[in-house]
């Protein structure tokens, strides 16, 4: 995209997004030739506080279904999309996005593939699917399938079926994986601990903090240290252990398990949400 191509529309788009001013953020998209994901580095690097992109980009209606095995030992996700919230909000259209979760549990489906030839009744889901489609005149499909496997499984629907979570963990606690699930939902970790975020991340955020420092005008002798300190930050706001337990800000999300369980330990997590 370029310059003469950015218009208002990508700008408010963009404002949305970070909260970032109208002018920072045309001056983002400039620079970054439209790029929305660079323009976003582009305004953190200038030291503005940002909402950063977790790449969790699904279909913007339809609905998201958690469930889990009677064992509680496996958990699904599974995102059926359409095109409008009329019919999202449909109680058949979620009906059958139940029934889907359904078979894939009897199944024990690995992925959206394999989910689309299971039978559903006579019919494969995929023949369903494209049934749906006849009938309601919208591009209906699984867009999204998260299968998640541990001695328990925690889940947790959010609003109307626009969110979906799963927690595994190494024992069964009702409890915990609720309020765990439930601090997934709310405050969108991207990972268990920080020994769990990729290199990549982990130097992204770097490269970010360090150009943060230098336009803030720090000594560049004292740029490694001061990332260094904002990383840990990162870590600390982003990663589900060791964030501020939403039930009581007092605490940490690992300290609240300990504190119910020493041998309680969070295994892994998926959460999947609506809307790009």
């Amino acid at each position: 995209m370029s310059t003469a191509t950015i218009t208002a529309a990508d700008i408010n788009k963009l404002r949305k997004q970070t909260g970032a001013g109208m002018m920072d953020c045309r001056k983002a998209l400039m620079e970054s030739n439209g790029d929305f994901e660079a323009a976003i580095d582009y305004l953190r690097k200038k030291g503005q506080k940002v909402a950063a992109l977790r790449g969790d980009r699904e279909a913007k209606e339809g609905v998201v279904i958690a469930k889990a095995t009677d064992d509680k030992k496996t958990g699904y996700v599974i995102t059926l999309s359409c095109e409008t919230d009329f019919v999202s909000k449909n109680a058949e259209f979620v009906a059958f996005a139940n029934s889907i979760m359904d078979a894939a549990i009897a199944n024990n489906a690995n992925n959206a593939d394999e989910l689309k030839s299971v039978k559903l009744g006579n019919e494969t889901i995929a023949d369903k699917l494209n049934e749906q489609i006849a009938k309601i005149g919208e591009k209906i499909g699984v867009t999204r399938f998260e299968k998640v496997q541990a001695p328990y499984v925690a889940t947790y629907i959010h609003g109307e079926y626009r969110m979906g979570v799963l927690v595994g963990f190494n024992k069964e606690n009702d409890e915990v994986g609720k309020d765990v699930a439930m601090q997934v939902a709310a405050m969108n970790p991207i990972a268990v601990d920080k020994e769990s975020v990729s290199p990549e991340t982990i130097e992204h955020e770097k490269s970010i903090a360090i150009e943060q420092v230098k336009a803030e005008g720090k000594p560049a002798e004292m740029a490694e240290r001061i990332a260094a300190g904002k990383l840990n930050k990162f870590f600390k706001e982003n990663t589900l252990l060791a964030q501020a337990f939403v039930k009581d800000s007092n605490k940490s999300v690992g300290d609240y398990i300990t504190s119910v369980d020493k041998d309680l330990k969070v295994t892994g997590f998926v959460r999947v949400a609506l809307g790009a």
